[in-house]
């Protein structure tokens, strides 16, 4: 069999790379040869005319990585029909397998931002090292782990929290228990070092009182207000009330649903709202038109959030995020069920749910010691 990397023009300006597996000739039912192939595409691109200097190192770097899954795929076969050591396994780069594993979860947009933001601090903690599987011992794996809790930092130049160092050595993990099965590494790393524990999530939100004072407190973009307002009484996400156009808006008679894929997962959703919910979304416009135009996500609306809690009397850290988390706990206050609050935020698993219904509890704990004690003789 060969083995060979090709490249196919896409309409867009670019080659897309493939791999090509020719497995000899076939006669086909017509009596006519014809080759015997199949193809890999490897959602590799490179720039047909690359103009700039980025263009030219992105096209190295992008053939790099095609050419070493090439070598694997060469030597997989090698390996498969000689029953030999494949050595060009111990030679592949670490951080080249581990960007291909990234890439198998493109579709899931928010396990690959997750595989993406781990890649920056692994990248970190190897510097300009060619680590390849053959590097690759029990104290690499120490050292990621300690790297994550004393010296990596965010945007910000903090320290990490408990669960983003949870979630980045869990993806560290994946890559080198799915490289142990593949046949890259001579033992299961990923099962030799402890990971970290997962940190409680703290979900701050705000009570039916704190919301009805900060309904009446002034904020100073009214799109930021009702935004924010619609979240709360919805449990959407930023990302899915940003981008909500009028077509997801369904008016039906007396009722009004919304229609929508939801951004982080994908999913599709079909959420009736309260009739108050749909007088913030104001009069209808175009199909297409944004229903909550000039809505921005960045420093300026963030503070904006805590100054209008403020003005209103809260002195929690509110942020955007938390009207999804106000809408969860005051549904399971006012009765509803786990089950339909999960499906309302569009969780796919119930325990994601279960959080909230944590915080209830707790509520309902605290509000057992409300009552002052009364004196009373107890020999009644």
């Amino acid at each position: 069999m060969k083995i060979k990397l090709r490249k196919k023009k896409l309409a867009s300006g670019k080659y897309s790379l493939y791999i090509d597996y020719y497995k000899g000739s076939v006669i086909d039912e017509n009596g006519k040869t014809k080759g015997n192939r199949e193809f890999e595409y490897l959602k590799e691109y490179l720039y047909i005319n690359p103009k700039t200097a980025f263009e030219k190192k992105e096209n190295e770097e992008t053939l790099l990585r095609a050419e070493q899954i090439l070598s694997i795929r060469r030597a997989e076969y090698a390996q498969g029909k000689y029953g030999i050591k494949d050595r060009s396994k111990d030679r592949l780069l670490f951080l080249t397998y581990y960007d291909k594993l990234k890439e198998e979860r493109y579709e899931s947009k928010g396990n690959y931002d997750n595989w993406d933001a781990a890649q920056n601090h692994i990248e970190a903690y190897i510097g300009r090292k060619k680590i390849t599987f053959e590097d690759i011992d029990e104290d690499f794996v120490i050292g990621f782990k300690k790297f994550l809790n004393h010296k990596s930092r965010t945007k910000s130049n903090i320290p990490l929290s408990q669960n983003s160092k949870y979630t980045y050595y869990n993806k560290f993990k994946a890559t080198l228990r799915q490289a142990f099965e593949d046949g890259y590494t001579r033992r299961n790393f990923a099962s030799t070092v402890k990971g970290f524990a997962q940190g409680e999530t703290s979900r701050e939100h705000l009570t039916h009182e704190e919301l009805q004072a900060v309904a009446k407190a002034h904020c100073k973009h009214p799109v930021l207000k009702s935004a924010f307002l619609f979240s709360c009484l919805t449990g959407l996400r930023w990302s899915d009330i940003n981008k909500l156009v009028w077509s997801e808006v369904r008016d039906e008679k007396d009722e009004t649903r919304l229609v929508f894929k939801q951004k982080k997962t994908a999913g599709q959703e079909y959420q009736f709202i309260s009739n108050q919910a749909r007088q913030l979304l104001g009069k209808r416009k175009l199909e297409n038109d944004k229903v909550f135009q000039g809505l921005k996500y960045g420093a300026h609306f963030n503070a904006e959030i805590l100054r209008w809690c403020m003005r209103a009397g809260i002195t929690k850290h509110i942020t955007f995020h938390s009207g999804r988390h106000t809408h969860a706990v005051l549904l399971l206050e006012n009765g509803a069920d786990i089950y339909t609050v999960s499906k309302i935020l569009g969780h796919k698993e119930i325990r994601t749910t279960q959080v909230y219904a944590k915080i209830v509890d707790k509520k309902k704990k605290e509000a057992a010691y409300l009552i002052p004690e009364l004196e009373m003789d107890y020999k009644l």
